[in-house]
């Protein structure tokens, strides 16, 4: 940083933290209308629609990512009703959600679509009724319905450019994703492969010099593992041809991870990656530990796989060890017993922690009693951080309407 780019941030952090808490008073936001994103803070909004994740950034210079765009084509014998209902596919509520959001933001675009695996509740299933995108060529589903309310500039995934990691991908969902991909190609997007280890892939792209302490890592892909030494890497998976097709990695197990950074403010995501807890699991199966070692502790987790029992293992939790569990669910299965009994594990690390989810299932409820301890179960989840990352707030947003009307707030939480 130059020393006009240093003085410059020096005499503008005062500004921005006077305008970040103008806008974010202490619990003052509740029943009133989220006040919308200000320049110099970080907003992180897990969209709530019980059809899949989605989530929404706005960096602090007003660069936008979103991570995932679900649609699921589940019934409600297992799932949630879709929010905030029926009437618009579930893609198409997330790009409604995104424009809002990014309007009130001043922007108009996603700058970034990073997909975390190919399966449709992160990308969009495909159905009879899914109609052809007005491009030609793809269904709209998920983040193809996305792309036809905000434009999408670039797009990283696990696959691209064959999609031939560890098979062809052969599923109607997955075939529509690739195609789509190809149209927006031809757009004028941009398409890559996510990079693990790179710190470059993802950065700011309207005043970065302003920010110098806002990062993302990405931390895997693939089976392979950033070191935690410059852009190092290394395979976690074995060779494909020492094994049988049938005992080759799962989409789930492919699944690309990032650590987002802003100053002492750390946040992961990681999609399904699952840690293979199931007894006579190979190790290597547990590509979530070695994932959250890379990422060491942060203030804010995604729970990988939606707290599936297949997740949320003791390695993931004490490499974590965040003060705010995030749990994307709106299935019966969201989240398992032994995961939830996890989170809440002093003895995996001390000290204090919250779990809110996007959405619980009735059942689930009934048959998991610890839930009862959740902040929130309903509801958008928008994490607020403010300049300079010192501290963060959660936000819940009413999903029943698109009023975004502030149901709750929590903290502030110091960072670091």
């Amino acid at each position: 940083m130059t020393r006009k780019d240093f003085l410059k941030s020096l005499f503008a952090a005062p500004l921005l933290a006077g305008a970040w808490a103008k806008n974010s008073l202490l619990g003052q936001t509740v029943g009133t209308v989220c006040p919308p994103w200000q320049p110099g803070g970080l907003d992180i909004h897990h969209i709530a629609t019980g059809r899949g994740n989605s989530t929404l950034f706005i960096c602090p210079d007003g660069t936008s990512m979103m991570v995932d765009a679900g649609a699921t084509s589940g019934g409600l014998k297992y799932t949630i009703a879709p929010k905030p209902d029926d009437s618009r596919r579930p893609g198409e509520w997330l790009g409604r959600y995104a424009k809002r959001h990014l309007q009130a933001a001043g922007r108009n675009e996603i700058d970034y679509f990073v997909l975390t695996h190919l399966h449709g509740d992160h990308m969009g299933d495909v159905v009879a009724e899914s109609p052809t995108a007005r491009l030609g060529g793809y269904k709209l589903t998920g983040i193809s319905d996305v792309a036809e309310i905000v434009p999408i500039r670039r797009i990283l995934d696990r696959g691209y450019p064959d999609y031939s990691y560890p098979v062809k991908q052969e599923g109607a969902a997955a075939l529509n994703y690739i195609e789509f991909v190809k149209a927006q190609q031809k757009n004028g997007a941009v398409a890559e492969k996510f990079r693990a280890g790179s710190r470059q892939q993802i950065r700011l792209l309207r005043k970065p010099a302003d920010f110098g302490d806002f990062s993302v890592r990405n931390l895997a892909v693939n089976g392979e593992v950033w070191t935690g030494v410059g852009e190092s890497t290394r395979h976690h998976f074995p060779a494909l041809e020492t094994l049988a097709r049938a005992d080759y990695p799962s989409e789930n197990m492919c699944c690309l991870a990032l650590r987002l950074s802003y100053g002492p403010f750390d946040y992961y995501t990681g999609g399904d990656l699952p840690s293979g807890i199931n007894d006579g699991s190979a190790a290597w199966k547990d590509i979530e530990s070695p994932v959250a070692r890379a990422a060491g502790p942060v203030e804010v987790a995604i729970l990988n796989h939606h707290g599936y029992t297949d997740t949320t293992g003791a390695e993931y939790v004490r490499s974590l060890r965040p003060r705010a569990f995030i749990l994307m669910a709106w299935d019966s299965a969201h989240p398992a017993i032994s995961s939830l009994q996890r989170m809440y594990s002093t003895t995996l690390y001390p000290g204090p922690r919250d779990v809110y989810a996007t959405a619980l299932k009735a059942e689930n409820k009934i048959a998991n009693k610890g839930l009862a301890n959740l902040k929130s179960d309903d509801g958008h989840i928008l994490v607020r951080v403010s300049p300079g990352g010192k501290e963060f707030r959660v936000l819940i947003l009413d999903n029943a309407s698109e009023s975004d009307r502030v149901k709750a707030e929590f903290g502030p939480f110091a960072c670091g």
